[in-house]
């Protein structure tokens, strides 16, 4: 049985609903641990005050804000407590809004929402009426002793938190100096359709689980190699070659043909990437009413698309 991590309870006008916290997320990292390579003795790594290889215990570290160089204001426990969100067990909804608004980077951690014993309809009730709405609800609670910004949605009959950055934790475009170009280099139009085709020929539907971590896939054989006494011979890594400007054409040209090729050609990634789009699953609408495209009006922009890609050749 899934073990809640917190619990507590979402209010918004006279509204109660009591729910608990679940993790929505199930970390695959792969353990390392650091050794010495002559001899394979674990690495500890141990708290020094800086100058002396004497070991200062934790109860004699404090917290301190470096003003200057070597210049710093020490903050007790006890202060650093008193500054502390309330320990509330309230997820206080503020604001409504449409899921579509929120820019994913504000997105940080997600969760699943229960209902606590007893609360079942009411979970139930407020799932279905956020879920009809299409509306996310942007909240505010305390948990692991740090106020959180998240925004709750419902999908499926179950609400799901999802913890959000603050607005001046993410960094604006205008921030980046010298990193982005002052000025947009012109882009010709034919670049552009070209590149739309590129996108265009290589979408599909998205499937969580066609995209797997290919690095802990390697790093695992690697680990059962070495550990059955093979010898590894690590290859060399290329860099991918920047295409240059005038080589953008045939660049997309190349690419678009390529994908074409593969797409006829049974081979499993051309397959995937030649994939068509499959149809939109109907969705509602603000006002209720569920809208989805028939077949005979699919296969008609696909005509439609046909030519007009063959009229851009």
């Amino acid at each position: 049985m899934a073990r809640a991590i917190w619990s507590g309870t979402i209010s918004f006008g006279l509204l109660n609903v009591p729910v608990r916290l679940f993790s929505a997320v199930a970390r695959r990292n792969i353990a390392l641990r650091e050794i010495r390579e002559s001899d394979s003795s674990r690495i500890k790594h141990k708290r020094v005050a800086e100058g002396t290889d004497e070991e200062v215990p934790y109860e004699n570290i404090v917290k301190a804000y470096e003003l200057t160089p070597g210049q710093y204001v020490p903050l007790t426990k006890d202060e650093m407590s008193a500054l502390a969100p309330e320990k509330t067990r309230a997820i206080d909804v503020q604001d409504f809004v449409d899921i579509e608004e929120i820019d994913p980077m504000y997105f940080d951690s997600p969760y699943y929402l229960g209902p606590a014993d007893g609360a079942e309809k009411a979970y139930s009730l407020l799932a279905a009426a956020m879920e009809s709405s299409g509306k996310a609800a942007i909240s505010r609670f305390v948990f692991r002793n740090k106020e959180h910004l998240a925004a709750i949605r419902a999908s499926d009959g179950v609400l799901t938190l999802t913890t959000m950055r603050f607005h001046d934790e993410v960094v604006p475009p205008s921030e980046l100096d010298d990193a982005l170009p002052d000025k947009k280099p012109k882009v010709a139009k034919r670049e552009q359709q070209m590149a739309e085709q590129l996108i265009d020929s290589l979408s599909t539907e998205f499937e969580p689980d066609a995209y797997k971590d290919e690095y802990r896939e390697q790093l695992l054989a690697l680990i059962e190699e070495k550990a059955e006494g093979k010898e590894i011979v690590a290859p060399e890594a290329e860099a991918p070659k920047a295409t240059k400007a005038p080589d953008l054409m045939a660049a997309l040209e190349e690419s678009i043909a390529a994908v074409k090729e593969k797409g006829g050609s049974g081979d499993g990634d051309g397959a995937k990437a030649a994939k068509p789009k499959k149809a939109a699953k109907a969705h509602k609408s603000k006002t209720g009413k569920s809208s989805s495209k028939s077949k005979g009006s699919k296969s008609k922009s696909k005509s439609s698309s046909r030519s007009k890609a063959k009229a851009s050749k």
